[in-house]
């Protein structure tokens, strides 16, 4: 009742106020225990928000440690998460018809995890010390549930997020005002983080589920990153790097070059041997003979991602990258050597007048989703044919936008094979049309460069999707919804003080996430 009134009315009360019923809700309410017990990790299940610096407070120096982070303890927070599902997994016994009395092991969970800096995070006149302009906020969402019987091989799905993407399903875990960038301070504080999950990966939760005591294990997916955090998570150069891609080593001449043919071969702990190499230099090699040893991994890496695509940032990179092919059409750069910034400059405010005109897009300082997915139309390459002369590059640049609208549907849909079959068959014939097109048409703009996520759209989509089923399922859209809640909590229902704001704001974030008041 903290979260929504009776009346529809969004009143909120004090949080001392919460209710049994609320308490229940939050993490650190029941009782549960690890067999065998986690490691470094307190075998204590009624602990509620911590300070993220537990244990950490004197590496930070320049902003005091106490107002810096809040999180929950990680184990705890699953615990809540589950038996916040509990209806949800009895229901789903019941319906695959299995007697829930025999069914006390096997039970499997898959939670993806998504980790994203908020820039612009601005200063509440609370007292107390300063704290960085930025935040970033780690949470988890639980994508599945399955249980495995004796005897059989296969596991039985018995919970499946439905809105894998929505706020809803996103659960907060640790909220920090730093600034993503910040490595130092971003690894002291999801230190703990990091260790809980790996000692949770070795061992088996037990809980009371349906009034028996059940047993899960975990596994955990971090998939929820864009590119920047995935970087800095995995010890890899900074994306303006010539190891242009997070699967791949390819270097950006070669994925200019062959556009569509790679495989993914980096993972977390090549990464990790990566780094031992570039520490020791085994082989006396020069600074660039070894950079090129180990591709890029030059510091070391702190948590295990998965390597996959982040949709969303997916789309508005290669929307950028549309935009600005747009302009070059409009000014025909492919007849010019570089033109001047001052001609740019004219093409580009052309095109913003003309899509304000035809589309009613307003132009945006940085692009963001929605103004992706407005550009990334066939009616808005027809607005931008309008102004360019030529027929032959008309009907090239429509034939780009078709191929893409084609390809689209399969990273960005949650299962493609049920979603669109024919689109994901085809994806590879369409992406080699498209990577043909850029390297003809567009010779001038891709001779031994192209961006980041234009390469992974080409390149990798399939495998990615025959090992996961699905890339728009596991995107970081959640938390992005997530980062507008946290404005609206920090605003509305935090109080002014510093010390406290993050502790309300994690527990009303919670609490809306929750199944239960739902």
């Amino acid at each position: 009742r903290t979260v929504k009134a009776t009346s529809g009315r969004q009143i909120f009360q004090p949080l001392h106020t919460l209710r049994n019923a609320e308490k229940e809700l939050l993490p650190g309410f029941h009782q549960f225990e690890w067999q065998p017990a986690l490691k470094n990790v307190s075998t204590t299940w009624d602990v509620g928000i911590i300070d993220g610096l537990s244990g950490w407070t004197a590496s930070v120096d320049d902003v005091p440690a106490d107002t810096i982070s809040r999180r929950f303890r990680y184990d705890v927070a699953l615990v809540s998460a589950l038996k916040d599902l509990e209806e949800d997994i009895m229901d789903g016994l019941r319906e695959r018809g299995l007697d829930d009395s025999m069914c006390t092991s096997g039970f499997t969970v898959v939670v993806k995890e998504s980790c994203d800096g908020m820039g612009d995070v601005s200063e509440k006149h609370g007292s107390g010390p300063a704290v960085p302009e930025k935040a970033v906020r780690f949470s988890f969402t639980v994508m599945s549930i399955s249980i495995r019987l004796e005897g059989e091989d296969d596991g039985i799905t018995i919970f499946q997020e439905q809105k894998p993407n929505s706020e809803l399903s996103c659960r907060p875990l640790c909220l920090m005002f730093v600034d993503e960038s910040d490595h130092e301070t971003l690894t002291a504080i999801l230190g703990p983080v990091v260790a809980e999950r790996k000692a949770m990966m070795e061992s088996r939760l037990i809980i009371s589920v349906g009034g028996l005591l059940r047993s899960f294990r975990f596994f955990f997916r971090g998939t929820g990153y864009d590119e920047k955090m995935v970087r800095e998570m995995e010890g890899l150069e900074a994306s303006g790097s010539t190891y242009i891609c997070t699967l791949c080593d390819s270097t950006r001449a070669e994925a200019s070059h062959n556009m569509v043919l790679h495989s993914i071969t980096r993972s977390h702990e090549e990464n990790l041997e990566r780094y031992e190499i570039w520490r020791t230099n085994p082989y006396s090699e020069s600074a660039e003979e070894l950079r090129d040893r180990v591709k890029g991994v030059s510091a070391k890496p702190f948590m295990e991602t998965q390597p996959t695509l982040d949709a969303l940032h997916c789309d508005i990179g290669n929307a950028t990258e549309f935009y600005k092919i747009f302009q070059d059409e409009i000014g025909e750069v492919y007849l010019k050597t570089n033109p001047s910034r001052e001609e740019r400059r004219r093409w580009r405010s052309t095109l913003d007048k003309q899509l304000r005109k035809k589309m009613k897009l307003k132009p945006v300082m940085r692009m963001n989703g929605n103004y992706a997915r407005r550009l990334m139309t066939r009616e808005a390459v027809d607005a931008v044919c309008e102004l360019v002369p030529s027929e032959e590059r008309r009907e090239a640049l429509q034939k780009l936008m078709d191929l893409y609208l084609q390809m689209k549907p399969v990273w960005r849909s949650t299962c493609p094979a049920r979603d669109c079959p024919d689109q994901l068959c085809q994806y590879s014939y369409n992406s080699q049309q498209f990577a043909d097109l850029l390297s003809t048409m567009l010779k001038y703009r891709y001779d031994g460069k192209i961006t980041n996520y234009l390469h992974k759209t080409l390149a990798h989509v399939p495998e990615i999707v025959e090992r996961d089923g699905s890339i728009g399922a596991w995107a970081s859209e959640g938390n992005e919804s997530g980062n507008k809640l946290f404005r609206r909590f920090r605003k509305m229902n935090a109080r002014q003080s510093k010390t406290f704001e993050l502790e309300d704001v994690l527990k009303h974030h919670w609490l809306y996430t929750s199944k239960y008041l739902q």
